[in-house]
């Protein structure tokens, strides 16, 4: 039966002190964060950051706060393992690129849809009369114009 991490009157060292080939105390600042079967979250946050340093950060903050700061130590974590010189700062470059690739995409496709809008409603007023005059191509041209610019400054402008 297990009871708070203990079998039969036995501590389970938590992740860390398991790591660190430690006696996990009571009072132990890793294990609520950083549970046995979890090695992984706490051997990439000790190759990082350093164990010493961990316990540090973790003592300094309240107790309310310490769940997310160990969250975010473990994604800072994987993304140095994975990418040693730019970390998630590499990660947040590439997903602005692709939502810079995207808003661009989206500007057109709404153009074409303008367009596409434009010359049908200018289609079906040439069915009514039978030569638009210049003066008509010139204002939906115009028209045109404005609604492209217009979509595309309220893209750019979050």
């Amino acid at each position: 039966m297990k009871d708070g991490g203990r079998k039969q009157g036995v501590m389970t060292p938590c992740a860390a002190c398991k790591l660190l080939r430690r006696r996990c105390a009571h009072d132990c600042v890793f294990a609520p964060y950083f549970p046995a079967d979890e090695p992984h979250k706490f051997g990439s946050v000790h190759k990082v950051f350093g164990a010493s340093n961990v316990n540090k950060m973790l003592q300094e903050l309240p107790e309310h706060q310490r769940s997310d700061a160990v969250s975010s130590m473990v994604y800072e974590a994987n993304a140095r393992v994975r990418d040693p010189v730019y970390g998630c700062v590499g990660a947040i470059s590439s997903l602005q690129q692709q939502v810079d690739v995207l808003q661009t995409q989206l500007a057109q496709a709404q153009a074409e849809v303008v367009h596409m809008k434009m010359h049908q409603s200018s289609s079906s007023s040439d069915q009514h009369q039978a030569s638009p005059s210049s003066e008509n191509v010139y204002q939906s041209s115009k028209s045109f114009s404005s609604q492209t610019n217009n979509m595309v400054q309220s893209l750019w402008s979050f």
